[in-house]
């Protein structure tokens, strides 16, 4: 591009998004976005994915930027839309996720005029919303004119990527199609981890190694922020090279080959199984990894790790013990720290095969046909294969999945933190969306029947979109996991039933793509099944089938369970959050 050719500030922020690897855009049209979704629908390199309303779209970012390790984009309509969105905004925030929220905005002289225009709340504000959105945004720009648009587009996106954060952009009617230059367009943005100061990082390589090296043994926990942060790479090169035994708390699961010769295994404090809790709170050193420790990524707290024996790495400082290194941060660091620890290696990985132990799928052996939780999470670990992405609903879900041995490059999509009900039914949408655009295998969802109530609209716009995700929906009857923790037999933890055979009718009963402009139609709406599976002998069967294992449709798989049947971690966390919140 010359330096005096000109570009629509929405085209230029189109293009940015382009060279970060987008290629859906979540959202809801509205009378303020319009002029803006004409440049998405227009662009050849992209897709509005169009859904059914803006918290699914956020939730369905949240799970794009999850595969993509890029900028999901949202765009919603300013004041009902982009309010609505915000839930799933705040997962992405608490969640550590790179998404840029985009606002059709009233025109720049309406807002000036403090004009009483309908989606405000009738005080002149224009800026209420946004002021909302900062407590959950690593940074926002509200343009006011053309001047500077080009720079604060590339301001945020920047910091979300550096920052693993949502960023918020309002962007004016009357802006949409105002010209800035195109020249900075041929300047990737640069958003690299910051060098760590030389001196500083020497040091704290130094201390490290001190305390690794007068450790009898040590341990490596590798948790969410090792890939929110990009560190996938380099964590699994420390793990190589240290010959070190390597866990994962449920929120860094699948971060290493679960087939890894130096895997043992999930940590998650007192719900731990014996043989890791053993191994990992008997270390005298622990190397954690983008350790983000909530009650639920840490057993309500109960860690038996002393902070003098930890070594923390993040991705903007390090402690050890009680020493706290600002600005060193792990991305720089971990090769560092890889090439002092190789040396020693091959003496470690032959303890480390002594003592992890093994990680498999072992089925229980009982005579029952009942679908157990027990039984149910170690059998899908035998159905899915290298590439798989598996996202699992809080409750008994994401509980029961961190039993279950997961193939090699399997992308494991939980939302621990943030547990926001419904959430994965949004996010499978952008899973797979991202799956198909990078070429990955098979999507599965794992979702109770009262989370799916929340969010199941996005079942449409799957099929619209020719998806074809596994949906297993976990038919026991309500809110298991709420039920686990208080008020087993109130009413409030019941859900009125669907009839689970219709959804995908109901949702896609007809070619509505079939008038859509020529260039929407190169992609038709999903096939699609519907099974459902009362005993063991009915799934196992199902699973076995050769061509149910193809993802040539999109599925609805309904698994009736035991009311009252939970993981044995489900039942331990929830025993300790209803101590926690009790209410007498």
């Amino acid at each position: 591009m010359s330096d005096d050719k000109q570009i629509k500030i929405g085209a230029y922020l189109l293009e940015r998004l382009v060279q970060l690897g987008t290629q859906s855009i979540q959202g809801v049209p509205g009378d303020f976005n319009m002029g803006f979704l004409d440049l998405i629908e227009d662009h050849s390199a992209l897709t509005w994915v169009g859904n059914s309303n803006e918290l699914n779209a956020a939730y369905a970012a949240d799970g794009y930027a999850r595969i993509k390790s890029t900028v999901a984009a949202v765009v919603t309509t300013f004041g009902v839309g982009e309010l609505s969105a915000l839930n799933g905004i705040a997962g992405s925030f608490s969640e550590r996720l790179p998404v840029i929220h985009i606002v059709g905005v009233p025109s720049t002289a309406a807002q000036g005029a403090h004009s009483l225009l309908h989606h405000t709340l009738g005080d002149g504000r224009f800026g209420a919303f946004e002021n909302m959105s900062k407590e959950i945004s690593a940074d926002s720009a509200v343009l006011k004119a053309k001047e500077g648009a080009g720079e604060a587009i590339d301001r945020i996106l920047r910091t979300a990527m550096k920052s693993a954060r949502p960023v918020y952009l309002a962007l004016p009617t009357d802006l949409v199609h105002a010209t800035i230059p195109s020249a900075p367009l041929n300047t990737p943005l640069n958003y690299d981890a910051d060098e760590n100061d030389p001196d500083a990082e020497q040091y704290v390589l130094n201390v490290a190694r001190q305390h690794i090296a007068d450790a009898k043994s040590a341990v490596i926990l590798v948790d969410a922020c090792a890939a929110r942060h990009g560190c996938i790479a380099e964590t699994n090169e420390l793990i190589t090279k240290s010959g070190l035994p390597v866990f994962a708390t449920p929120m860094g699961k699948a971060i290493v080959d679960e087939d890894h010769p130096q895997y043992g295994g999930i940590y998650v404090g007192n719900l731990t199984s014996d043989p890791v809790k053993k191994i990992v709170e008997g270390a005298d050193v622990l190397i954690t990894i983008g350790s983000l420790k909530s009650d639920f990524n840490s057993g309500n707290f109960s860690y038996r790790t002393p902070k003098a024996s930890t070594i923390e790495l993040h991705s903007d400082y390090t402690t050890i013990g009680y020493s706290h290194y600002p600005g060193i941060g792990m991305k720089r660091l971990l090769p560092k720290l890889s090439a002092l620890l190789e040396p020693e290696g091959q003496r470690r990985l032959e303890e480390t095969k002594k003592i992890v132990p093994k990680f498999e799928n072992v089925l229980p052996q009982d005579d029952s046909s009942v679908i157990t939780q027990e039984w149910l999470w170690p059998r899908m670990g035998q159905f899915f294969e290298t590439q798989d992405q598996v996202i699992v609903e809080t409750g008994t879900s994401s509980f029961g999945m961190l039993e279950a041995k997961l193939p090699a490059e399997t992308r494991w999509v939980s939302q621990v933190l943030w547990g926001s009900i419904g959430w994965s039914v949004g996010a499978t949408l952008g899973v797979a969306l991202a799956a198909r655009e990078e070429k990955l295998g098979r999507t599965h969802l794992f979702v109770g029947d009262g989370s799916l109530q929340l969010t199941v609209q996005e079942i449409g716009t799957m099929i619209k979109h020719g998806l074809c995700p596994y949906l297993f929906v976990l038919n026991n009857d309500g809110y298991e996991i709420e039920r686990q923790i208080h008020g087993p037999q109130r009413s409030y933890n019941d859900i009125p039933p669907y009839d689970h055979r219709l959804l995908l009718d109901f949702f896609g009963k007809r070619d509505f793509r079939s008038d859509a402009p020529s260039h929407a139609k190169d992609r038709p709406p999903s096939r699609k099944q519907y099974c459902k599976a009362w005993t063991k002998e009915q799934l196992d069967r199902l699973l076995n089938d050769e061509h149910f294992k193809k993802p040539d449709m999109i599925r609805v798989i309904e698994i009736v369970m035991q009311r009252g049947d939970a993981p044995k971690a489900l039942k331990r966390q929830a025993e300790a959050t209803g101590q926690a919140n009790k209410y007498d």
